[in-house]
């Protein structure tokens, strides 16, 4: 057990668990004295360890006179595994980790763990439900049945031994190499196939040529404009009716013509639905409207495969909306952009977060409470944490976002940094949400950039105090130019802040 304690450590307090495990992993297998023998099987057994508690059946605690057996009927054994004794953060974090190193463990063991911790008695936390379940699609999409787990004997071939098909090509002759199933022939034939494409640069071009075609085509804020007149017409017929509309009932059945012209006639999202939701213009309703259109087009239900769908709902309603928000959000609009949200993470970072936090002109302090809410309600930490890492340090490839084209002017392609924008990451950092030292990087970058125009400004100010107190560890590296940039501040907080980077 001991031996597993740094790991569990990383699973604990870093930022990055996944990454950091498997380094881990990597780096200790070689030393036999630090890691147990056959460590991915020892890791697994050690989480699947069976743990009994004795309870006491409170149905049964009335009767003070009952005979031995009813007695002995009234306590009750449930059986759970080490891995449900931890936090559920941290359980969390070990199924991911699970999930993405599964090619390191033993496929049934996998499978058995997992569906462990969804069949237990135990309540499980919604994140710890969903990494499970996202372990066993892993396992299914891998070819790997679970439905046989219980058929497999417990004497099965060895998880690391070499597998058939290349103990078969080692053992033979004609090999280029004796640990690779790669032939002479083979080699012969790949090479002349090198050679005619290299030859032939007007195929090699149009390869090329093909290769861009298909990656402007996954740009997300694109969309398909071939629509026929007919479905324009129906278009434009629903945003008239959707302007005119003042009965819940007529707006959920419209709800649902929108859903049809939006859909092929075998169930699949249409090509062109962005385009219609863009000629509907249903941004343009009244709140309360907005939010029957929400839950009909999104539905109660939601699905990985609906993100596309609820993406172009979400910036076609809501983001619109929020992107000229100069007042208060109404009560009701956020309510139910919450709602969606929390069920929508990926749609939810891709067609509201993204854009807004680009928002040409900078956030302002309403758009910054919102932001808050949904980053604070929806967001796991970790998916929070991956958020600001790919907004501060991803190229600007990864930062794809939804917007309809109308709207795209008002966003820009690189962030405005706001007194509200320093105030959201305030925000982000007071939920605990740990940021990689990367983010951290950045953000000490832009601090030195922006002092002096900001020197009196409190939120700056609050900003900073908050970022060395929540980062200190990640910023001990920067303690010398921090210093310099903090005496550029001129409010009553600058001798606090001056003070926690001495503690640093």
């Amino acid at each position: 057990m001991e031996a597993w304690i740094p790991l569990f450590d990383i699973f604990l307090n870093s930022p990055s668990p996944e990454c950091e495990a498997s380094l881990w992993f990597s780096s200790n297998s070689l030393n036999n004295s630090t890691t147990p023998t056959n460590s991915t099987n020892s890791f697994l057994k050690l989480l699947s360890k069976p743990i009994h508690t004795i309870t006491t059946n409170p149905s049964s605690s009335s009767s003070s006179s009952s005979s031995s057996s009813s007695s002995s009927s009234s306590i009750q054994s449930k059986r759970i595994m080490y891995i449900q004794t931890l936090p559920d953060a941290v359980q969390s974090r070990i199924l991911s980790f699970l999930t993405i190193e599964s090619k390191r463990f033993c496929e049934r063991e996998l499978c058995l763990l997992a569906e462990n911790v969804l069949n237990c008695d135990k309540k499980v936390d919604f994140w710890d439900k969903k990494s499970a379940h996202n372990l066993l699609d892993k396992m299914s999409d891998s070819g790997f049945s679970r439905l046989n787990v219980d058929g497999f004997e417990e004497e099965e071939e060895e998880f690391l031994a070499l597998p058939s098909w290349l103990q078969s090509s080692s053992s033979s002759k004609s090999c280029v190499l004796p640990w690779l199933p790669l032939t002479s022939d083979d080699l012969r034939e790949r090479t002349s196939v090198s050679c005619i494409a290299d030859g032939n640069q007007d195929e090699a071009m149009e390869v090329e040529d093909l290769c861009e075609v298909e990656e402007k085509g996954d740009v997300l804020n694109q969309m398909d404009v071939s629509i026929d007149s007919e479905v324009r017409t129906k278009a434009e017929s629903l945003k008239m009716k959707l302007l005119d509309c003042e009965s819940a009932k007529v707006t959920v059945s419209l709800a649902n013509e929108i859903r049809q012209l939006c859909f092929e006639e075998d169930g699949n999202e249409a090509r062109n639905s962005f385009a219609v939701l863009g000629l509907i213009e249903p941004w343009e309703v009244e709140d309360e409207t907005a939010t029957i259109l929400l839950t009909n087009l999104l539905g109660a239900n939601a699905n990985e495969t609906d993100f596309s769908w609820a993406s172009k709902v979400l910036c076609s309603i809501v983001l619109p909306k929020l992107l000229v928000l100069n007042g208060p959000a109404s009560r009701v609009l956020v309510t139910k952009t919450i709602e969606c949200c929390k069920q929508r993470q990926k749609a939810a970072v891709d067609a509201l977060l993204y854009p807004l936090i680009l928002r040409k002109e900078g956030l302002n302090t309403h758009i910054c409470d919102v932001m808050t809410r949904i980053i604070k309600e929806c967001l796991h930490p970790a998916h929070a944490s991956a958020f600001c890492q790919r907004l501060l340090c991803g190229e600007e490839e990864s930062r794809k976002f939804r917007c309809l084209p109308c709207h795209q002017e008002l966003v820009a392609d690189k962030l405005v940094w706001t007194e509200p924008l320093f105030t959201l990451f305030q925000n982000i950092l007071n939920q605990n949400i740990s940021l990689t030292q990367d983010s951290v990087d950045r953000l000490v970058s832009v601090v030195r950039e922006f002092a002096g125009k900001y020197s009196k400004s409190l939120k700056f100010s609050t900003f900073l105090l908050c970022l060395i107190t929540k980062c200190h560890s990640s910023l001990r590296q920067h303690k010398l130019i921090l210093i310099p940039t903090v005496e550029l501040t001129n409010t009553f907080m600058t001798n606090s802040i001056l003070s926690k980077l001495d503690s640093l």
